[in-house]
This record gives C-alpha cells, sequence and structure tokens, in this order.
C-alpha cells in the first residue's frame, strides 16, 4: 500500500470536517437556554470544527507529527477554499439570507487560515511532547491548548477592529451588548461569539475523548514517522 493510501483517511476525514464546518458556520443555533439566545454566541459549526483536533491527534498517534502536519496543510488549503466559495454558493440557493462581500470573504478567509494553521501545528507540537504520557493528557492538552489559540485568532483577525487593516470590518460584530446576552457588562458581540465558540469547543474536546481512546486502542504499536 503506498504511503498516501494509508494516510488517505486521515485526509479525507480532516477535509469533511473542514467543509461541513465552513457550511454549518453559516447557521446560527437557535433556541434559548434561560435568559440565553444560542442564536446570539452560537453556530451549527461550532460543534463540528473541534473534531478537526481529533482528525489530528489519530494521525499524530498512529504516523507521528511529520505526517499530521500533513494532513494539517490539506485541512489548512481546504479551510481557505471553502471560506471564501461555500457562502456565495449558499446565498445563491436561497440556504443564508445575506451575502458577503468579496472583500469581506477574504478576510475570513485569511481569519480562518491563519487560526486553522497556527492552531492545528500547535496541537501536533503539544501532543508529541506529551505522547508517551497518560493516553489522554496529550490529546486533552494538545486540544485544549488549540481550541483556545484557534479562538483568539479566528475572531481576532475576522472581526477585531484591529485587524482592520486585513480587510472591511462588521459593523454588527463591533456593536456593543451585553456579554452573551445576559451579564449585566456590555461587550461587542464577536467577543460574545468567540466565549460561545470557544465554551463548545472545550466541551467536545472532553466528549472527543471517547472516540479516540476506542480508535488509539486499536493502535497498540503505532507506526509512528519521522519528526
Amino acid at each position: 500500500m503506498s504511503s498516501f493510501s494509508r494516510y488517505l483517511p486521515f485526509v479525507a476525514a480532516m477535509a469533511l470536517v473542514v467543509v461541513a464546518s465552513n457550511i454549518l458556520v453559516q447557521f446560527p443555533m437557535q433556541g434559548h437556554v434561560g435568559g440565553l439566545s444560542l442564536a446570539d454566541v452560537l453556530t451549527w459549526g461550532a460543534f463540528t470544527y473541534p473534531f478537526s483536533f481529533l482528525v489530528t491527534d489519530l494521525a499524530n498517534r498512529r504516523y507521528g507529527p511529520a505526517v499530521a502536519r500533513r494532513i494539517v496543510f490539506v485541512g489548512f488549503m481546504t479551510a481557505v477554499v471553502c471560506s471564501i466559495l461555500v457562502p456565495p454558493f449558499l446565498f445563491r440557493h436561497g440556504l443564508i439570507e445575506f451575502e458577503t462581500s468579496a472583500d469581506r470573504l477574504v478576510r475570513i478567509a485569511a481569519a480562518s487560515g491563519a487560526a486553522f494553521l497556527s492552531a492545528q501545528l500547535l496541537d501536533v507540537t503539544v501532543f508529541n511532547r506529551l505522547r508517551r504520557q497518560s493516553w489522554w493528557r496529550a490529546p486533552i492538552v494538545g486540544t485544549l491548548v488549540g481550541s483556545v489559540f484557534d479562538t483568539l485568532v479566528f475572531f481576532g483577525v475576522a472581526f477585531s477592529a484591529a485587524f482592520a487593516f486585513v480587510g472591511p470590518s462588521d459593523g454588527f460584530a463591533l456593536e456593543s451588548a451585553p456579554l452573551m446576552g445576559v451579564f449585566h457588562v456590555d461587550a461587542m458581540r464577536w467577543v460574545s461569539w468567540a466565549l460561545g465558540d470557544l465554551s463548545v469547543k472545550l466541551i467536545i474536546a472532553v466528549v472527543a475523548l471517547i472516540p479516540y481512546r476506542l480508535l488509539a486502542a486499536r493502535w497498540s504499536q503505532p507506526a509512528v514517522a519521522a519528526a
């Protein structure tokens, strides 16, 4: 079996997660928890994107950091392309109600690509340093660190006024509103979106330990490649 054929399931899984996340991020989650409107802080993409870290960690566990990094680069290219092409496609087919301008799409693509690449490579590095410790430590620490970094980079680059040089800002995202829609302190809307997104990522990181343990247990002697 060729080297690429062995890695293909991980490449396909990463592409699937990234494509699904870029589609689902266009759809706010409906419902309320107490006085919190979920649509103000969450999209469905928040529930799928964290599984990209699971794919990276499993690839790292099986084949080592060199292969995991290659799979990350596939996800990076997919993330950038999807960020530019998916929103116009959904708008043309009536699946979302708003059209994003081309220059705004470029800023979103830059944020998505930068966040994905930096966070996933950080996850690979942390995982590799902890891989010989308890089975759960490498995936949970790597994913948690990567998730925090991913959230900071994406929402900062995509919405913060400090990164206005990348492209036009989203006026609605920069408006002040009660934090998370429920607290008696005002913050820019994108800060609430970031906190909601990160909260789900951290929950999924813990849940993802279950499939990680089940799949990794099948590889008692992982075929680790050179770093």
